[in-house]
């Protein structure tokens, strides 16, 4: 009889240890419902291993025990997470990058490129009113200075911008390679907890935790891998992290990334110094998505020149600078130009061909350029030095050497309209002849020309490129909004397996605290008995 007693006795506590075990569980849950990554445990209960009765006639029930206590995890939808989560990273970087360059053009607004033109021209015409006019031609010279600056300031922020990405790249390099350190020491934390047969749930959690945001910084795929079998029977696994077959992270070993400041420019616009993305080890790294792709495409993306990324970033927006202000004053100084759209270059007059406000009968055209390009102290060349720096061929200037040097950067006013604007503004069709406006009429006239640049007019051209950023703004903005639904709605899956609820929880804390005093009931009523059996039928 008192054997039978202690025994119901050892079933009590068994239930209440339990009843006990499942509280903490819950309570450990609840703890954690906001911490990142975390996957909500669940013990797993089972009735313990029965006894068989001395007589034979059956097994003897022991009560429950906790076997295990497993962490809710569906590891398709992590691996389903992290290929959305890097294409979420890229388009998330270049819509925002994106839409600051639109900024930088500044359209519409009232100094926007449209409105500097425009007063430009408008200068050219009030000037047609009163041809010898010192005011005019002064306002001419500083609705000019007003045209160029907006070349030098965009130029100046696309340069600013790319030397920022480009210290970004450096900083998103180095996260990489730090939380690459951290998966390993995980790595390594879970495979000595888990060899003696234990299971590591919060140490994969904060590892998995990292491995998502690693995955939003670059394409990654993670795996384990089976090395075998451990003393114990179980699969000896190894945790891998690789970037395009290579791996990042091989069980305890790191294998790290590393930048290097370019020997040679990518893009003639670059700025010097650009950093290169590669192994540490010197193998070539293939970036396919993520935060560092959106990086590298923005200050890199050259429509495919040079072998640079198809994707439109800095370069090309600046190269197509560059090309708008090469022609526009080849066009303004020489008069060469498409008049017909028939891809042969005509000659109409240009600034070049007009006569001084103080010519003298017998005098030979200027020959003046009204734009050339800043020197490198940024001070504004004259037309010979413009025209000599350029060089020369046995017919003539070579035009192609001579405007190819001026960018967007250094556009500029020549020196000889900055020094002195009321006399070499050349805009008389004759010498000594102030009322013939014939090259004015030419200057102006040539605004209009459709032929200027295959876009069209310079307006055209500009307004084609603002439209070719805004389309490509448009398309991040749905790859983006995309992205953001497919991995919002993977996570949801996730988070309604892995994720807590308080709900539930409250309904398991319920339970389990029922189960206690059920056992503590059990364990009293046992103590009664024994009390009862010791004290009372004693002789």
């Amino acid at each position: 009889m008192s054997s039978s007693t202690f025994f119901g006795l050892d079933i009590a506590t068994r239930g209440l240890y339990t009843a006990q075990r499942g509280l903490t569980n819950v309570n450990h849950n609840i703890d954690n419902i906001n911490t990142p990554g975390y996957s909500r445990q669940v013990l797993e209960q089972r009735a313990s291993r029965p006894v068989l009765m001395a007589s034979g006639s059956g097994m003897l029930g022991t009560g429950s025990e906790v076997v295990a206590v497993n962490r809710m995890r569906d590891e398709y939808l992590d691996t389903k997470y992290r290929s959305e989560a890097q294409y979420l990273g890229e388009w998330y970087v270049k819509y925002t990058l994106l839409e600051e360059l639109q900024v930088m053009y500044n359209e519409p607004s009232d100094s926007g490129f449209n409105t500097v033109l425009n007063e430009f021209y408008n200068s050219l015409q009030q000037l047609s009113t009163d041809p010898s006019s010192p005011a005019a031609r002064a306002a001419l010279k500083e609705r000019a200075m007003m045209l160029t600056k907006y070349f030098n300031s965009v130029a100046n922020h696309f340069e600013y911008l790319q030397n920022d990405i480009n210290e970004i790249i450096y900083a998103k390099v180095q996260e990489i390679n730090s939380l690459a350190d951290q998966i390993s020491k995980l790595n390594m934390q879970i495979y000595n907890y888990e060899v003696t047969g234990n299971a590591a749930n919060d140490l994969r959690d904060q590892r998995g935790n990292l491995v998502d945001k690693l995955s939003q910084l670059i394409n990654i795929d993670a795996y384990e891998v089976s090395y075998g079998k451990l003393p114990n029977g179980k699969d000896d696994m190894r945790f891998v992290v690789a970037i395009s077959g290579k791996a990042l992270v091989d069980h305890n070993n790191v294998y790290h990334l590393a930048v290097t400041q370019r020997e040679n420019k990518l893009n003639e616009q670059d700025i010097p110094n650009l950093y290169e993305v590669s192994w540490a080890d010197g193998n070539k790294l293939a970036v396919k998505s993520g935060e560092l792709k959106g990086y590298l495409d923005i200050r890199d993306g050259n429509d495919g020149l040079n072998g640079s990324s198809d994707f439109r970033g800095i370069p090309y927006y600046m190269r197509k600078m560059d090309d708008f202000v090469r022609v526009f004053a080849r066009t303004f100084n020489e008069g060469i130009i498409d008049i017909n759209g028939d891809g042969v270059l005509d000659k109409v007059a240009g600034h070049v061909d007009g006569y001084k406000l103080n010519s003298v009968e017998g005098d030979p055209a200027s020959g003046i350029r009204f734009f050339t390009m800043l020197d490198q102290y940024g001070n504004p060349m004259s037309s010979a030095e413009f025209a000599e720096a350029g060089g020369s061929d046995p017919g003539g200037p070579d035009y192609d050497a001579m405007y190819s040097r001026i960018t967007a950067k250094n556009f500029s006013i020549s020196l000889d309209i900055y020094d002195d604007p009321t006399n070499n503004i050349c805009i008389s069709g004759a010498a000594e002849q102030v009322g013939n406006i014939d090259v004015l009429r030419s200057l102006i006239d040539l605004r209009h020309n459709t032929y200027m640049f295959n876009e069209g007019s310079p307006e055209d051209y500009i307004k084609t490129i603002i439209s070719c950023m805004g389309v490509d703004g448009q398309l991040a903005s749905h790859y983006l909004d995309n992205q953001t639904v497919l991995t919002k709605q993977i996570d949801n899956r996730r988070e309604s397996i892995s994720g807590v609820s308080v709900n539930e929880e409250m309904g398991n804390l319920v339970r389990y605290q029922h189960a206690y005093k059920a056992a503590a009931k059990m364990i009293q009523t046992y103590s009664e008995i024994l009390d009862i059996l010791v004290n009372r039928l004693g002789i």
